[in-house]
């Protein structure tokens, strides 16, 4: 990419946005940033007893998110976050307008069964189902890609480099 643009990781719990995330940013050549860094102590807790986060939760972490990204316009960087709903990105929209989003997006199976393997994180499988009843896809007018996650995680940070490139001419 030739302009150092704010990319937002998101998708569903497991789909490797903390995995995928540096890879690309270290490809990008700019600072990462964890999204589950910005969560306030409260929301571990709620996420790490089984219980999903509601929207009164998630907007003091999105605004965080959204002012790590604003920070960042016209630098460039890499953040993750689910950014699940359509409100929660044009929430981080709102704080900072250039960003654009890669959808890691996947099989559900698949997504369970790399969740399974985690070790040390807060969210269990089990929330695995909300995350996908709340997820809304990325619109047609969101600037942002959709990425499969089958594979390396080298490779989904490839296909991640390329179709962001496809947004270039925009």
């Amino acid at each position: 990419m030739s302009t150092p643009h704010v990319v937002v990781v998101m998708g569903v719990a497991g789909t490797g946005k903390t995995t995928i995330g540096p890879l690309l940013a270290d490809k990008l050549g700019v600072p990462y940033a964890e999204g589950d860094d910005f969560h306030p102590a409260e929301n571990i807790r709620k996420m790490s007893s089984g219980t999903p986060l509601t929207d009164d939760d998630r907007w003091p972490w999105l605004d965080a998110i959204g002012a790590w990204a604003h920070g960042r316009a016209g630098k460039g960087g890499v953040v993750s976050s689910s950014a699940l709903k359509r409100a929660y990105r044009d929430r981080l929209r709102a704080a900072a307008p250039g960003v654009v989003f890669v959808h890691l997006t996947g099989d559900r199976k698949l997504i369970e069964d790399r969740m399974s393997q985690r070790q040390g994180h807060f969210m269990p499988t089990a929330l695995l189902d909300s995350q996908f009843a709340t997820l809304q896809p990325l619109g047609a007018d969101e600037a942002g890609v959709g990425v499969d996650v089958a594979g390396t995680p080298e490779e989904i940070t490839a296909r991640a480099v390329e179709a962001l490139r496809g947004l270039e001419p925009r």
